[in-house]
């Protein structure tokens, strides 16, 4: 197994250093050594007296995706410049391809997610015997191979790539990172920053994600790297590990909503509003504020609800512990790559070879230095060749599952692109709205979510701001909430199920069912999904206006984000009425009313004082007893 890791980690990083591979050729070699570990670390039937069985089968799926990713390899050339048609050999390497893929899903995710991929495979084959509207015109086996096998958009498309490009090497940074004594600095730093607060480890984590996130601008690519040191810091300290991932995958993409900067795709709204970018960030920070002050309250409420006490003093690391130089130097190095290779204006995954760089020069800088040396802790400073070992399988293990996963999920959007699914769906839906123009902004954000799942944010929100936001202008509604409105939407597509790739990425590093992961990240980014219909209809949320009418929306918002949090945290559970007293809370604050807003804020604060009535109450009577 460790000689398919170490493949992997020098393909990623030779590719991140001199570019990627034409698409056919990058995309099958990667997904050749996924599958070789995927069958290494996930055997069939192990440890049972069948397990010679598993042997058999496992040595099939072995020959049969060296056959097929070996089959596009050779004929890439003839692929990419010809018309190819599909033949009998072509077809079986496809579906035998296809049935391996899904088999790996299983052993890794469970059947929840092959099983959606095989409806979906079904309704195209067979979907034109269905009565309207689900009818389409009909796929034969043959032309359905030709899509998903002998070209680029379909099983070898751009999900496979985003993995094999960006999300590969910000995995191999990240576990560099962590194994070169960055994730035991970063560790201490969050347990001296945070670690003495109710859910300090998620909060630092969501800053930290948020920061690098706004530079990255890719909400799966910051999973990918920060993921790779908050969550498994997070199920140390005692979150359950499908928390750690939700707080992470949102954490992720709430950056790409946050000025000052906001992603790429804020840079083109600018363009397409024609709009400076700093009024366009300008716009999006009562939004931004809004986000991550509804996911700091609802991690606080959770925190409380699950008794995550704060740390003890005694394993509290002092400061001069936290500001250890020996383990801080590779994560100050690793920033100052990124940061460099931002500047320099290079790809994604070449930003992330350099963060490489910069940590391999600060692992043997402090190493070099006798007196750094002298700090270090003989229980976390290992040998070379352990940790090269531990890179490599760190590396196979984040990217199996998420490797697996994302070609799944692009055999799944291959196919709703192809029938045309999402589209008579976003059709049919528009047809009976009618001249409601909150029923049309529902729809909306409906299909924008739909139209952005699997692809990176900055697609999607060309894919929808090319569709959906003229039809939201057309009905009155200002250009730039349009255009905020179906980025949002857009963006919130990778924490969406059933295609969340922020969530499956999380998953994949803290090892959970992303069913569960994606429970979590809907729960802490329940507001999100409510801001855009705030802003759509009261531009105020976006900074327009006068000084009144955004602190009117300032203060609504900032209620609202309270209600919510509170609702969906289960802090409430054992008193089911005070649901009912702050979901009239929330539609106070939700409605269109400045009179509405101060009964809704002063009601909040009437509820505050009488909680900390009953505490000090429960208290006293907890210590008369």
């Amino acid at each position: 197994m460790q000689f398919f890791a170490f493949l992997l980690v020098a393909f990623v990083l030779y590719t991140s250093a001199f570019g990627e591979l034409t698409s056919l050729i990058q995309r099958p070699v990667f997904l050749w050594l996924i599958i070789m570990l995927g069958v290494l670390s996930f055997p069939l039937l192990a440890q049972t007296r069948w397990r010679f069985i598993g042997c058999v089968v496992d040595t099939g799926i072995a020959i049969i995706a060296s056959l097929a990713c070996g089959y596009i390899l050779l004929e890439s050339d003839s692929i990419m410049t010809g018309l190819p048609m599909a033949v009998t050999h072509d077809l079986i390497l496809c579906w035998s391809l296809v049935v391996l893929l899904l088999e790996l899903a299983r052993r890794t995710v469970g059947l929840i997610f092959p099983l959606m991929v095989i409806t979906m495979l079904v309704y195209t084959l067979f979907g034109a015997y269905l009565p309207e509207p689900l009818k389409h015109r009909g796929f034969d086996v043959y032309f359905v191979t030709e899509t998903l096998f002998l070209g680029d958009l379909g099983l070898w498309g751009m999900l496979l790539g985003v993995a094999a490009t960006v999300i590969a090497a910000f995995t191999v940074f990240g576990s560099f990172l962590l194994q070169s004594g960055g994730g035991h600095a970063l560790l201490n730093l969050a347990l001296r920053v945070g670690g003495r607060s109710r859910g300090g480890a998620a909060k630092i984590a969501t800053i930290a994600s948020g920061l690098f996130g706004m530079v990255s601008g890719s909400s799966v690519a910051n999973v990918a790297t920060t993921g790779n040191f908050t969550i498994p810091m997070m199920k140390r300290l005692g979150y359950p590990a499908p928390l750690a991932a939700g707080v992470e995958s949102v954490a992720s993409t709430g950056s790409q909503l946050a000025p000052p900067i906001m992603g790429a795709a804020a840079f083109i709204m600018a363009e397409l509003v024609d709009m400076p970018y700093a009024e366009i960030a300008t716009g999006a920070i009562i939004p931004a504020v809004l986000f991550y002050g509804a996911v700091f309250l609802t991690i606080h409420f959770v925190a409380v609800r699950l008794q995550l006490t704060p740390v003890p003093e005694s394993e509290l690391p002092s400061w001069k512990q936290a500001l250890n130089l020996f383990y801080l130097a590779p994560v100050i190095a690793a920033f100052a790559g990124l940061i460099y290779g931002i500047v320099q204006g290079n790809s994604m995954q070449t930003v992330a070879f350099y963060a490489i760089c910069g940590v391999v020069v600060g692992f043997f800088a402090v190493r070099l230095t006798p007196k750094v040396k002298a700090l270090s802790d003989d229980a976390v400073d290992t040998s070379l060749k352990q940790t090269l070992v531990n890179i490599a399988d760190d590396v196979a293990k984040g990217l199996v599952v998420v490797g697996v996963l994302l070609a799944c999920a692009q055999i799944l959007v291959a196919m709703i692109n192809l029938t045309g699914v999402g589209v008579s769906l976003a059709s049919g839906v528009l047809s009976i709205a009618g001249d409601s123009a909150f029923s049309v902004a529902i729809i909306v954000a409906v299909v924008c979510i739909i139209m952005g799942m699997g692809v990176p944010t900055t697609a999607a929100y060309v894919l929808v701001a090319s569709v959906m936001a003229p039809a939201l202008i057309s009905i009155g509604f200002e250009p730039y909430a349009a255009h905020m409105f179906v980025f949002f939407y857009a963006t919130l597509s990778v924490i969406t199920p059933p295609v969340c790739i922020a969530v499956f990425v999380a998953a994949g590093i803290a090892g959970e069912r992303w069913y569960k992961v994606a429970r979590w990240a809907i729960t802490l980014s329940a507001v999100t999904y409510i801001i855009p219909l705030l802003f759509l209809f009261n531009p105020s949320y976006l900074g327009q206006g006068g000084v009144l009418s955004i602190m009117d929306a300032l203060l609504s918002g900032t209620v609202l984000c309270v209600a919510i949090s509170l609702m969906l945290s289960g802090l409430l559970s054992e008193k089911r009425w005070l649901y009912v007293v702050w979901l009239g809370i929330a539609l106070m604050a939700a409605w269109p009313n400045t009179a509405l807003h101060l009964v809704s804020a002063a009601l909040s604060v009437g509820m505050y004082f009488l909680h900390r009535a009953a505490n000090k109450e429960r208290m006293g009577v907890v210590k008369q007893a």
